[in-house]
């Protein structure tokens, strides 16, 4: 069993976020010793879960929705591997952006030593778009796709 705080460290969270969870009714078979919450294994699997949807870009109503089905049983086993599959197709779109974008950091990060290097950017534009060194030329035409 762990308590609050203890939770709130492991998960980097604000003790006022597992409150609200707990509000939210996401944890229902939380224990209580007096007025303390008691967070089992269970709770923490939960967490993880919440985590991870809520990255995903998932709402809070929404992930409630989760937890319903899940307390539904086995009839909701469909409904449940849809919302994730649409969460990891979210994600997936997501990482395509940010691969982008890494591409044109990386390659502006290129661009910028050697213009440093050389004291100008005319042999950079004299390379672009077609003539850049390979791996720097795989990051132009990732950032400009």
């Amino acid at each position: 069993m762990y308590t609050i705080g203890q939770v709130a460290q492991m998960f980097h969270l604000p003790i006022s976020t597992l409150r609200y969870y707990d509000k939210e009714g996401l944890f229902p078979n939380l224990e209580r010793k007096g007025n303390i919450r008691q967070f089992s294994d269970t709770e923490i699997e939960a967490i993880r879960v919440i985590e991870c949807l809520k990255k995903s870009g998932l709402e809070i109503k929404d992930i409630k929705q989760f937890f319903a089905w899940v307390s539904e049983g086995s009839s909701t086993y469909a409904n449940r591997k849809e919302l994730f599959e649409i969460r990891k197709t979210a994600v997936e779109e997501e990482l395509k952006v940010l691969e982008k974008t890494l591409a044109m950091l990386n390659f502006k990060c290129w661009y910028y030593q050697k213009a440093l290097d050389d004291g100008n950017e005319d042999e950079i534009n004299e390379m672009i778009p077609n003539k850049l060194p390979a791996g720097i030329q795989e990051l132009y035409d990732k950032a400009h796709s």
